[in-house]
């Protein structure tokens, strides 16, 4: 497995690798190379649960960087994709160490997170899977509508368009494509009908997220989970307090929010100056945070993928409102595991009433726990992804890489740096 960032069991994206390499580690031998992308995660603790999971484990320093904002100056000034820039980052320690492990072991395939696919020279019989966490180009084109800057909304349509080429040209090169959702799944095969593109969901540790204490619960308290310097989740909170917390507490004087996520932006970080808003940071275990919540609350515009937060909610038995988007790809049925909503009237009205009745939290709480324990536990996710490797391995050659389609062509014209040698 290559990892952009060191897998973490509890800490958003990273909690996808970790339990899929969990789950491949119950048959295989696996072996990990991952970026230290320098994130505040619990190393030690991480780092000896990994070991416990792989055979070996190479940890890559990311090459230093300018700041975000000069970065993306440079980036533009020199004609190239600030997200591939970033995403690819390491290619060329990645390539040594793979180097180095082939010459040691036989591999049979590659399982690459993220967009960790780029100018590797692999032994020809060596399978490649691309795990996509979310179609990149997509969450790009969705923050282009959302967004009313001329300038960020210009950004971001440039940078869609320079990031879907190579990463339909990733997709085409690799023997097997893995998505969160059928509906991201129709997309890619659209695109690439000729290639194979699987689903395995994003799942849930469902023995780790369980309430045991309903006692807990503060009357009127609602919650968010997720990373606060992530754009879909910022740009969400945001309209949330903006439109949708006013009408909440001008009914409910004594709500209150719990917004809980690393890396608070100093956006986010305002947000604690509004009355019952509570803006934690980052913090060593959400799920007493769960536990004294009655509503979790998914208020996303912008995104792609499936969102691991609504999946954690449930199985922590929390009754869940959510944007159309930010359930978007979970087999989720309105007013039967959720409540979804989209304007800021109809959200409001939905949290106030769901507060207020505690029949209808447990409905929705006990529905939800059944449905990710029948469908998004990790266990199942791995297994569909183990039959992935078992159909890729078994298949005579790798067509994917021999086969190349105009959109490749044009890729590495436009993007020489991004070209997959053979």
């Amino acid at each position: 497995m290559i990892s952009p960032y060191i897998p973490s069991p509890t800490s958003g994206n990273r909690s996808r690798s970790y339990y899929l390499l969990k789950m491949l580690a119950r048959q295989h031998s696996v072996s990990l190379i991952a970026m230290d992308d320098g994130a505040a995660i619990q190393m030690p603790r991480d780092m000896v649960s990994l070991e416990s999971l792989t055979n070996k484990i190479e940890v890559l320093q990311r090459p230093a960087q300018p700041s975000k904002r000069l970065l993306q100056l440079i980036n533009v000034l020199s004609g190239k994709s600030h997200v591939l820039y970033e995403e690819l980052a390491g290619i060329k320690e990645i390539q040594k160490t793979l180097e180095l492990l082939f010459a040691r072991d036989h591999y049979d395939a590659i399982v690459a997170e993220g967009l960790m696919l780029g100018d590797y020279h692999l032994p020809e019989d060596v399978k490649v899977v691309l795990d996509e966490h979310n179609i990149e180009f997509e969450l790009l084109e969705r923050a282009y509508l959302q967004e009313t800057s001329w300038l960020r909304k210009w950004y971001n349509w440039r940078e869609s368009r320079l990031v879907k080429r190579v990463e339909i040209s990733f997709c085409q090169e690799a023997d097997a494509v893995v998505v969160t959702s059928e509906r991201e799944s129709e997309i890619l095969k659209s695109l690439l009908p000729d290639n194979m593109v699987e689903v395995v969901p994003n799942g849930v540790d469902i023995d780790y997220f369980q309430s045991k204490d309903a006692g807990q619960e503060v009357d009127g308290r609602i919650i968010f989970t997720g990373a606060m310097d992530y754009y879909p989740n910022v740009k969400g909170v945001l309209f949330f307090a903006q439109k949708c917390w006013p009408l909440i507490r001008s009914q409910m004087p004594g709500a209150t929010w719990h917004i809980v996520g690393k890396n608070p932006l100093p956006d986010v970080q305002k947000l604690a100056e509004l009355p019952g808003i509570t803006v934690t940071g980052s913090v060593a275990d959400v799920r007493p945070y769960f536990n004294e919540a009655r509503v979790a609350i998914v208020p996303l515009l912008v995104g792609g993928g499936t969102r691991l937060k609504i999946l954690e909610a449930m199985a922590m038995r929390k009754a869940v409102v959510s944007t159309s988007l930010g359930c978007e790809g979970i087999a989720a049925v309105q007013d039967e595991h959720l409540i979804v909503a989209d304007q800021p009237d109809a959200l409001a009205k939905a949290v106030i009433e769901l507060l207020n009745n505690q029949e209808k939290r447990d409905a929705l709480a006990t529905a939800g726990r059944e449905l990710v324990e029948a469908e998004y536990s990790w266990e199942r996710c791995g297994d569909q992804l183990l039959k992935i490797l078992e159909q890729v391995s078994s298949a005579q050659e790798n067509l994917p890489r021999r086969q190349k389609a105009d959109i490749l062509t044009s890729a590495e014209h436009e993007f020489p740096s991004f070209r997959v040698k053979q």
